[in-house]
């Protein structure tokens, strides 16, 4: 399994007189109250922070990934993006400023305050989704990408790096899960909600697809009303706790990894953490498993017109591939923490998605080919949080922490980009290519996830025999997590 930073704060002795009963009594007691007041208080940190985050971020992947449905509902056509690679190409340029963006996005996140940074570029991303529904040509629609791109650059990496700042690294991973989840399962009955907003064609002589893009643009701009006044922010700035419930998650912090405090962030310290190549590592799988999602996002309705089914029917069944991962992937994480364990579980996860995969590639029936995607998604939806935890457990410090989420975002992104431009146009409707291009990217997850499983053990080793001068992480008494 892994290890897990042993740590006694002087808080939590307790001198018992052994001759007095009454004492140890009142000591129990108080250990009960202490054990009952902690989880009320995680329990409260919970409810105030992941759904907010969650419902927001659902419209920030709804944005990102609903060019599918809205090709499938006639864009396509009307913006004439059927000639040639239109399609990939306004999907793909979405990505170029995300990535170059996410870094510089997070580290300016405290110093403008998450409140204003965040809700600034709610207001901003969702003024752009609803300007998409009046475009004239595929061009204006390229520009439109590249503007989503910029103002959702910093948001995911931003509520991956608040989640992680609260929570002890072996609580982290289900809350990460239960915060996809509600993500990516609400965006995945994004083309349910598509299809309705769709059936307005002709109001105000608007096309179907066009009312897509408006209504869930307004709606991202009162989600931002909801950000100014509900968005969390990190432990040791929050407005939402006692100062007596404030101390006890910053004591949690420090007696799990010694980071409850910021440290300050100089262009040294950001030097020095790219130069890491576990950061680089977990990027790498990172973008590799976003791979079969984003694939599922923009593709799959149109996999699923090629096999025969209606436009109607092509986009109410892009959605139930979603629903069984939710069961799968909350128990992965719930095995997850309670083991202190990453990789195997990503394992077994990247193995489900690379059979789910193949069957969408290369079985004959398409009832078998659409069983594919069901599976697809299992693997994939249980291995994303565990990844995200798997790289959060194994860093320390505020400044790291803050380069780490940008950058295994950031490339997450350049999976993207490998999604939109090996998926192309003249391998409609069965885009075998891409797929295989998907399978080999979960072999490369197996390999780095072999590498890095070999590289922390030999760490975590010399460091028990006493053979290393320096702590892992500069954190006296912290092990990696496997």
């Amino acid at each position: 399994m892994s290890d897990e930073k042993s740590y006694t704060g002087s808080d939590d002795v307790k001198k018992i007189d052994s001759s007095s009963a009454s004492t140890k009594e009142e000591a129990t007691v108080g250990e009960a109250y202490d054990k009952e007041f902690e989880r009320r208080t995680m329990r409260h940190v919970d409810w105030r922070i992941i759904p907010i985050l969650a419902l927001v971020y659902t419209f920030a992947l709804i944005a990102r990934t609903n060019l599918g449905a809205a090709h499938t509902a006639g864009m396509g056509a009307d913006l004439h993006m059927l000639k040639g690679n239109r399609f990939s190409i306004v999907s793909c340029m979405y990505f170029v400023p995300y990535i170059i963006l996410q870094l510089p996005g997070n580290l300016v996140l405290r110093y403008f305050g998450v409140r204003n940074w965040l809700t600034f570029t709610v207001v901003a991303w969702g003024a752009v989704q609803l300007a998409m529904g009046f475009v004239k040509s595929w061009g204006y629609l390229v520009l439109c990408r590249v503007l989503l791109g910029v103002f959702e650059a910093s948001f995911f990496p931003s509520l991956l790096f608040i989640i992680s700042t609260w929570y002890k690294r072996h609580e982290v991973h289900t809350r990460l899960a239960v915060f996809y989840l509600i993500s990516v399962t609400t965006g995945g009955f994004s083309s349910i909600l598509a299809y309705v907003f769709s059936l307005l064609k002709g109001k105000r002589g608007l096309a179907g697809w066009r009312w897509i893009f408006i209504i869930e643009g307004a709606i991202t701009l009162f989600l931002a009303i909801i950000t100014w006044l509900f968005i969390p922010t990190f432990p040791d700035q929050n407005t939402f706790l006692t100062a007596k419930q404030t101390e006890l998650v910053l004591r949690r912090i420090d007696e799990d990894r010694g980071d409850a405090i910021p440290d300050p962030m100089t262009l040294e310290k950001v030097k020095k953490h790219l130069s890491d190549w576990t950061l680089w590592a977990y990027g790498i799988i990172f973008m590799c498993c976003a791979m079969p999602s984003y694939s599922q996002s923009f593709f799959l309705p149109i996999i699923l017109r090629g096999m025969g089914w209606s436009q109607t029917a092509a986009l109410l069944l892009s959605a139930p591939p979603y629903g069984p991962s939710v069961i799968t992937t909350m128990i992965i994480a719930y095995f997850s923490d309670k083991h202190k364990h990453r990789s195997g579980y990503i394992v077994f996860c990247v193995l489900v998605c690379l059979v789910g995969v193949s069957l969408t590639a290369f079985a004959k029936q398409n009832e078998v080919r659409y069983f594919g995607a069901f599976l697809t998604n299992a693997g994939n939806s249980g291995a994303i949080p565990t990844v995200l935890a798997y790289a959060s457990n194994n860093v320390v410090t505020h400044s790291k922490r803050s380069v780490q989420t940008a950058l295994t975002v950031g490339l997450g992104g350049v999976g993207g980009i490998i999604a939109t431009t090996v998926f192309r146009a003249q391998d409609a409707p069965k885009y075998i290519p891409g797929l295989i291009a998907t399978i080999i990217s979960q072999g490369i997850v197996l390999t780095l996830l072999a590498i890095l499983t070999v590289h922390f053990l030999w760490s975590n080793k010399q460091m028990r025999e006493g053979k290393r001068k320096e702590p892992l992480e500069g954190q006296p008494g912290f092990f990696y997590t496997l």
